[in-house]
């Protein structure tokens, strides 16, 4: 698989990312571990987790078991050398980690070393910030967003003290790269800006959400990632199973939208109709829509390296099957179209 910068870090990963947000919850430890190996054999070797998974629902108990089981498949298979290991901090929530309390200066040196002892090893190749402490537009709360109460100063001040914790752990070879998730293009910028004006750690990456069916990334953030050499991570490639097609005709029993009802704000009106164009065209060019929706990511004009999940073994076997696949430029037209006539479905 081809390798592609992670920003101007100095690290190449694979263009594709393995995600790992179901290990512990949906995905048992034995399938996990099978599937670190598949990855590896396809010639992925970018892995992501977070201290906060895994997901579908997050709870206080289970924070931080996906990390846990990646750590028993290093100690097991003795493969830590073989993985870029990417991992997160739980910004500001609901209370399932530190008692709601985000991350800062003062307690971000904890965290991470949370995350090293899960993981059982002593660098952490990428390690991000889930989503920012003053607030953002991600996860579908873009029909309302209000940045009005935000203060800058405070904003900068915040910054300045996570890239001073951040620096020292580069320093003491704890992390090598940093990202960023779930951010904006001024957040992005601004980040950049302070860590030239402190001597932090600059962005490599931002992990946002990214699919045929949510392409917030095309505009801002796309001039962000070219000028600024920012690798986009894109979550949710598959928009949470949408762009397979299994929910063309009902909820299959186990799913995540039967789990949670309307995976997170995108069960709407218009995503069926809006997934029933992609999975046309397709059927139309004999491809398995699993297979485009990863592929069209390669033709994006900004670097992007997919983050894919499966619950099982079987679903990741579908997905690898398609890694060598390229879209020819009417199946990449045909595809503009569509998304000019259902722009945001959810």
């Amino acid at each position: 698989m081809k390798k592609i910068p992670l920003g101007r870090s100095g690290i190449e990963v694979s263009e594709w990312c393995l995600g790992t947000m179901t290990y512990g919850s949906q995905t048992p430890e034995d399938d996990a571990h099978r599937q670190l190996d598949m990855a590896l054999e396809a010639g992925i070797d970018f892995l992501d987790a977070a201290e906060m998974y895994p997901v579908n629902p997050v709870k206080a108990e289970t924070v931080g078991r996906t990390e846990e089981f990646i750590g028993n498949w290093i100690e097991k298979s003795g493969k830590r050398d073989r993985y870029k290991i990417a991992t997160k901090a739980a910004g500001p929530n609901p209370g399932w980690a530190r008692d709601g309390k985000g991350y800062d200066g003062a307690n971000l040196r904890e965290i991470v070393e949370g995350s090293l002892r899960r993981l059982k090893t002593d660098v952490i190749d990428l390690y991000q910030l889930h989503w920012p402490e003053r607030g953002h537009y991600h996860f579908r709360q873009y029909w309302n967003y209000d940045p009005s109460g935000q203060d800058p100063a405070r904003t900068r001040d915040h910054m300045d003290g996570v890239l001073a914790t951040l620096k020292d752990l580069v320093a003491e070879g704890k992390i090598r790269a940093f990202g960023l998730s779930n951010e904006t293009a001024w957040g992005t910028t601004r980040w950049i800006d302070r860590a030239e004006a402190t001597g932090g750690p600059r962005v490599a990456s931002i992990q946002n959400e990214y699919s045929l069916l949510s392409r917030l990334h095309d505009t801002d953030l796309a001039e962000v990632s070219v000028n600024e050499d920012v690798l986009l991570l894109a979550y949710s490639p598959l928009a949470c199973g949408y762009l397979t097609g299994k929910y063309q005709n009902g909820v299959p029993e186990g799913s995540r939208l039967w789990i949670n009802g309307n995976l997170g704000g995108r069960k709407t009106d218009r995503v069926i109709g809006a997934t029933q164009a992609y999975l046309d065209i397709a059927q139309k060019h004999g491809l398995d829509p699993v297979h485009m929706a990863l592929a069209w990511q390669r033709t994006r004009p900004f670097a992007v390296c997919p983050i894919f999940g499966a619950t099982n073994v079987e679903q990741l076997e579908r997905i690898l099957a398609g890694r060598e696949v390229a879209l020819s430029d009417e199946v990449v037209a045909e595809i503009e179209t569509v998304h000019k006539q259902h722009p945001m479905p959810y």
